[in-house]
C-alpha cells in the first residue's frame, strides 16, 4: 500500500513538473525521445541482420555436418564389406 502511495506521489510530481515545463522544454524532450526511438530501431535492425547472418552460418554448418555424416556412413559400409568378405586361406601354400 505504501508503494502505491509513492507511485501516486511520483505521478503527481511528474505531472506538476510537466505542466510547469515550457513548450521549448517539451519540444526538446519530444525530440530527444524521437532520437532515442530512432537509435533503438537502428539497433534492432542491426541485431536482426546479425541473427540472420548467424542463422545462415548455422544452416551451412548443418549441411556440412550432414555431408560428413553421409561420407562416414559410406566409409563404414565399405569397412563392413571388407571385414565380411571371405579372406583367402594361406594354409595351402
Amino acid at each position: 500500500m505504501q508503494r502505491f502511495g509513492l507511485v501516486l506521489l511520483g505521478c503527481a510530481l511528474s505531472s506538476a513538473a510537466w505542466a510547469q515545463s515550457s513548450p521549448a522544454d517539451t519540444a526538446k524532450a519530444v525530440a530527444k525521445t524521437h532520437q532515442r526511438v530512432a537509435q533503438h530501431q537502428a539497433e534492432v535492425q542491426r541485431l536482426q541482420q546479425d541473427v540472420s547472418q548467424q542463422e545462415s552460418a548455422s544452416q551451412r554448418a548443418a549441411e556440412r555436418l550432414q555431408q560428413q555424416d553421409r561420407a562416414i556412413e559410406a566409409l563404414r559400409k565399405q569397412l563392413e564389406a571388407v571385414h565380411a568378405a571371405p579372406t583367402p586361406s594361406s594354409s595351402g601354400h
